[in-house]
């Protein structure tokens, strides 16, 4: 079979899934899988460095898109709209007909350690694209990498609602809802934290008016015992 095969990838990329999913990651070969494909060994490597490529190579895709995206966004965009431009962006390669094949790879991912593992990396790497095309617009290195990492959450919040979804809302309408779920989900906290020193604040106001009270209520006592010849208030507690 020729290694110029139209749509070779494609191939190959739905023939390793189907066989990850059926068989096992382990128990899978680069022969079966090229075979399945009608192909052969050497085309697989043509577009896969190993069989682990299969499943994480659109990372590196993905990597470029959000950076390239966020750095062509306008100079005045907030962190905000930079986020929604490189999701924007996303669209090109979080397709319809990529979405069952995402179900495909979070199955077989979560059934291997090694994988989830180099999942982890490569989205690690993602992050450190997004942060360095962040800080070259010209925030500061903590801003960006909390950007990065706000924008790797609601992404990985948007995946699990793109698979889940019963119709074809495209990609980039679920990640820029996902964002805007986490910001409001931050000012709740913060609104939490507010409300929750007022009422911590408003318990020792009580609890001081109380002590207050206490302590009038044991000077009363005391005057009236120093009346009747017994302890004056005042005397030093210390003497013995």
């Amino acid at each position: 079979m020729s290694r110029w095969a139209p749509n070779a990838r494609e191939r190959l990329e739905t023939a390793a899934l189907d066989l990850f999913v059926q068989n096992g990651y382990e128990e899978t070969t680069v022969a079966q899988i090229a075979d399945r494909a009608g192909l052969n060994r050497a085309t697989f490597f043509r577009h896969f460095a190993d069989k682990r490529e299969v499943l994480f190579g659109g990372e590196n895709v993905l990597a470029g898109l959000f950076a390239d995206a966020i750095r062509a966004a306008s100079p005045d965009a907030t962190l905000t709209e930079c986020l929604q431009a490189a999701f924007a962006a996303a669209g090109v390669a979080m397709t319809p007909p990529q979405r069952a094949k995402a179900a495909q790879r979070v199955l077989v991912v979560a059934a291997n350690s090694e994988l989830q593992e180099r999942g982890l990396l490569k989205h690690a790497r993602i992050a450190r694209s997004i942060s360095a095309a962040l800080r070259e617009r010209g925030a500061d290195e903590l801003t960006a990498r909390l950007g990065a990492e706000v924008g790797m959450l609601a992404f990985t919040i948007a995946v699990e609602r793109w698979m889940e979804a019963d119709n074809d809302e495209p990609f980039p309408l679920h990640a820029v809802a996902a964002l805007s779920d986490l910001r409001v989900r931050a000012a709740d906290l913060d609104s939490r934290s507010r409300l929750s020193a007022l009422r911590e604040f408003s318990e020792t106001q009580e609890t001081s008016s109380l002590l207050l009270r206490v302590k009038k209520d044991q000077l009363a006592n005391r005057k009236k015992k120093g009346g009747s010849g017994g302890r004056p208030y005042g005397y030093c507690v210390l003497s013995r």
